[in-house]
């Protein structure tokens, strides 16, 4: 079940919790490293085949043509959106247009009636996370099961994803077996290939039963109406061909022009996401099973969603829509890494869902999310769109301001350090008073240098983490002024 309104605003209560599960952050950090190292080296590996001319580029040139092309298709999207309907319809399949959650809903449940369908089953899709589809369809009576083994997992364990990517990134081995055991009636063990063949033998009677499959969208080519779907596993292609009905979820951002542009993105996908060169399966559906074709489902539904999407457009937080949903960001960020996914209490975690999630949904409600950044940029760094995440987090954390969001107190205490920082008597009055109040929680270490362990009052939210490097009793400025004294000598 979807979690209290009042429980997924409390964000420092959700923080604590996670900094306390060292289990949760071991599991996290371990997948996450595993993410980064092979990511960094199918980058290396794609820059050493360009050196040698034996790919379309390096990372970089990859990354500069992805932006071009995602530049383009937000510029003309409304040209795109038709075109992509169009080819559709040519192909055979219905468009629908949803401008919010509760259209997503409704016309998914006028297919269900319509079909008389009682069975659902779901490839990945974040897109039916964020408009909260399956619980919708479970109040309607309708069985929906998730597909996509990490997904498939944390239904069982009634959350949402932790992650983009990997949404059971934060369980073990041994918690996805207790979990199996009580779906199978028996103990399981912890190997890969008991658990994997017990979902599979499992899931394989969902697909043969389903009256409707739904999937989400990577990409979709406008030119031709086809549904790219990038998966590793052979669920995604289950669900969009055996049960009679297809229906898949687009994010109005995701389409691209032409298949020519697709390669370029593709390139990127996986090696930002799984640090592989190509995932196991690329998925492209044009239309629905046409006279003849033994395989297919007999009606292809594509609901375009916006939900928020057109707000962002033309805004200075357009590029955030170019964002391929890949989870680079997620696997380098120091906050995602400590707290997981559902600290942030939002469906899209890490710093893209600090980002969009105040977009997408009521600002107010998620004030706290651009604050879940240290800004060291490494996120913009491993974004392979380029998107600059840190300056987009500071542009949200000024708008929390400027529209009177932010906490008062907070406001105004940064008000008055403002103020006595850009007057020089009162700076270095700080300065002298910062060095000699610190004096009395400064250690000496072995070598040599002095940090303060322990600080008193709102200080100490920094020192329950970490060390604070103490004022110096001599300022730059002051040090500075020597060594123009001794230029001149």
């Amino acid at each position: 079940m979807a979690a209290s309104l009042k429980e997924m605003l409390d964000f420092k209560g959700r923080i604590a919790k996670a900094l306390k599960d060292q289990q949760l952050r071991g599991a996290i950090r371990f997948t996450a490293d595993s993410l980064r190292t092979k990511r960094n080296a199918a980058v290396g590996d794609l820059n050493a085949q360009a050196a040698e001319q034996m790919s379309i580029g390096t990372f970089t040139d990859l990354r500069q043509q992805a932006r071009k092309i995602k530049e383009h298709t937000l510029a003309h999207l409304d040209y795109y959106l038709t075109r992509a309907a169009e080819q559709i319809r040519a192909n055979g399949g219905t468009v629908h247009w949803a401008a919010n959650a509760a259209d997503v809903v409704r016309i998914t449940e006028e297919i269900i009636d319509r079909r008389n369908a009682k069975k659902v089953i779901k490839a990945k899709s974040m897109a039916s996370e964020e408009v909260f589809l399956n619980h919708a369809l479970e109040a309607k009576g309708v069985e929906v099961v998730e597909s996509d083994l990490g997904e498939y997992i944390i239904q069982l364990a009634h959350e949402t994803p932790a992650h983009i990517v990997i949404p059971a990134i934060h369980k073990t081995r041994r918690q996805i077996a207790d979990m199996f055991g009580e779906v199978a009636g028996r103990e399981m063990t912890t190997d890969t290939p008991t658990l994997t063949k017990f979902a599979r033998e499992t899931l394989r009677k969902k697909f043969m039963a389903a009256d409707i499959g739904v999937s989400g969208a990577n990409f979709l080519v406008a030119e031709s109406g086809t549904i790219c779907m990038v998966t590793n596993e052979g669920n995604g292609r289950l669900s969009t061909s055996v049960p009679p009905v297809h229906l898949a979820i687009v994010g109005m951002e995701k389409l691209v022009p032409t298949l020519e542009d697709l390669a370029v993105l593709y390139g990127l996908l996986p090696r930002s996401a799984t640090g592989q060169k190509i995932s196991t399966y690329f998925n492209m559906i044009t239309g629905p099973r046409r006279p003849g074709e033994p395989d297919g489902p007999e009606e292809l539904h594509v609901i375009f969603l916006d939900n928020g999407r057109t707000n962002i457009l033309g805004s200075k937080y357009e590029e955030t829509l170019m964002c391929i949903r890949c989870g680079a960001c997620l696997n380098v960020c120091p906050v995602y890494r400590n707290i997981g996914g559902h600290a942030y209490g939002a469906i899209y975690p890490g710093p893209i869902g600090s980002v969009i999630s105040p977009l997408l949904n009521d600002f107010n409600e998620w004030t706290d999310l651009p604050q879940a950044s240290s800004l060291c940029g490494a996120c913009t760094e491993a974004c392979p769109m380029g998107i600059h995440l840190h300056d987009h987090l500071v542009n949200l954390r000024m708008d929390m301001v400027t529209q009177a969001k932010a906490d008062p107190g907070f406001t105004r205490v940064m008000k008055l350090w403002m103020a006595a920082w850009r007057r020089p008597a009162i700076y270095r009055l700080m300065s002298k008073v910062g060095y000699l109040g610190m004096r009395m929680y400064a250690k000496k270490r072995d070598d040599g240098t002095e940090v303060a362990e322990h600080l008193p009052g709102p200080f100490a939210a920094w020192t329950n983490t970490r060390n604070f490097p103490p004022v110096v009793k001599r300022t730059f400025h002051e040090r500075w002024a020597d060594l123009e004294q001794e230029g001149k000598k």
